[in-house]
């Protein structure tokens, strides 16, 4: 719903309450600042799909006003309902689109296409007018475009709608309430409710822009869990009683090395699947590589602590089972790689010959954590998440797989190694 289900809500409330009385002129004046805003926002951030969804919007608007405002039997009318259909096809091949920069290359293929649907609009709207007889009556349309509009409207809302809610990201949401607003732009005899509504989609499509770079900046793409900064502004926000924790994945760098950097992904996947479940009223981030954090406002350590024992317990019980494929056939890198670090080489051959002599079996990941609380109101969390990182190191070194709280007090529920170990 955000942040398009909003801006449509204020444009409906805009458009027909009565409490905003905008001249005409200052909302096509609106309209033409949320287009341009956007494109040079689009242009800044390398957003392709949203500069040419707003090439769109604006193409279809044009080509409305420039026949006259739709009425019935009338070129505005053809205009109209051509717009409605070309604007949805567009809007789903944007959305099937790969994210690239504005580049000639990357731009001259749907420009090109544009381009001829702008000529089909011409070609539609201009037999129109000539059929029109001076009495107002007009041969019947060619192409029996309101049934087809409508169907075509409501079939790619609805694509829009799924990708957006299994995708989750700001320009395929945007993408739909966008179109949404744009249909009911159509849907009035009124020029002023029409600017309004148009004016709405492209504010829609702008500031996606602006929830994408949020997204990006705050949370982190592979896991979407959020980020260091957004860590960082959590930290700032604590206050007396918390906990922190820190969460490691037990001999990551060696399942990396071994298996790759693809079935890495994966484990870090898992693991922030179960981070993201953690109870006790924690919030967990991604602060780089295979650390973790969790931040526990108004929690002490021992009331976190089974907490914890259930994450801890619930990643080593989810079984990562590794297809033969998945594994590399080859050593990982140039011989002189072994000659540098023949240890660790020795080391991720034992390790390759295990996984060898039981294919597809399944691999136990878990990981070590480390918890710390705030023990008076003045304690800066930097100096908790310290102790808490001195807690991890306990951890590792008692073995792994198991939690440590920073007063010293052990959690003894270690079962087994990690399965990579």
């Amino acid at each position: 719903m955000f942040p398009g289900g909003i801006i449509l809500a204020v444009a409906a409330v805009v458009a027909h309450s009565g409490w905003i009385t905008l001249a005409q002129p200052a909302i096509s004046f609106l309209f033409y600042c949320a287009l341009l805003g956007g494109v040079l926002l689009s242009w800044r951030f390398h957003t392709r799909r949203i500069f040419f969804a707003l090439v769109v919007l604006f193409l279809s608007r044009q080509a409305v006003a420039f026949f006259g405002y739709p009425i019935s039997g009338k070129p505005g009318w053809t205009g109209a309902e051509a717009s409605s259909v070309l604007l949805s096809l567009d809007f789903v091949l944007i959305a099937l689109m790969r994210e690239r920069s504005l580049t000639a290359s990357s731009t001259a293929p749907f420009s090109l296409l544009l381009f001829v649907e702008s000529v089909v609009a011409i070609v539609l709207c201009s037999s129109t007018q000539s059929s029109a007889s001076p009495h107002g009556h007009h041969a019947p349309a060619i192409i029996p475009l309101p049934t087809y509009a409508l169907l075509v409207i409501g079939a790619a809302a609805v694509f829009l709608l799924a990708r957006g809610l299994l995708i989750r990201k700001p320009v395929d949401s945007a993408l739909f309430w966008s179109l949404v607003t744009f249909f009911l732009s159509l849907d009035f005899s009124s020029t002023r409710i029409a600017t309004v509504y148009i004016a709405a989609a492209a504010c829609v499509l702008a500031s996606a822009i602006v929830e994408n770079s949020y997204l990006l900046a705050y949370h982190d793409e592979l896991t979407t869990l959020p980020s260091r900064r957004a860590f960082n502004d959590g930290m700032l926000r604590l206050q007396h009683p918390y906990a922190i924790a820190v969460v490691d994945i037990d001999h990551f760098k060696r399942f990396n090395d071994t298996y790759g950097h693809d079935t890495g992904d994966q484990v870090l996947r898992l693991v922030a699947g179960h981070l993201s479940r953690v109870t006790g009223g924690g919030h967990a981030y991604r602060c780089g590589g295979e650390e973790f954090n969790i931040l526990f406002p108004g929690k002490t350590t021992s009331e976190v602590e089974d907490h914890l024992e259930q994450l801890r317990a619930s990643i080593e019980s989810a079984e990562f089972r590794l297809r033969s494929d998945d594994r590399r056939q080859t050593p990982r890198g140039p011989e002189r790689r072994n000659e540098a670090m023949p240890r660790r080489a020795r080391k991720g051959d034992a390790i390759r010959q295990l996984t060898q002599a039981q294919p597809d079996r399944a691999l136990s990941v878990t990981v070590s954590i480390g918890v710390a609380g705030s023990k008076e109101p003045e304690a800066h969390p930097d100096i908790v998440l310290e102790a808490a990182d001195k807690a991890l190191y306990r951890a590792k070194d008692s073995g792994r797989n198991r939690v440590e709280i920073a007063t010293g007090r052990r959690k003894k529920t270690r079962t087994k190694a990690a399965g990579i170990a």
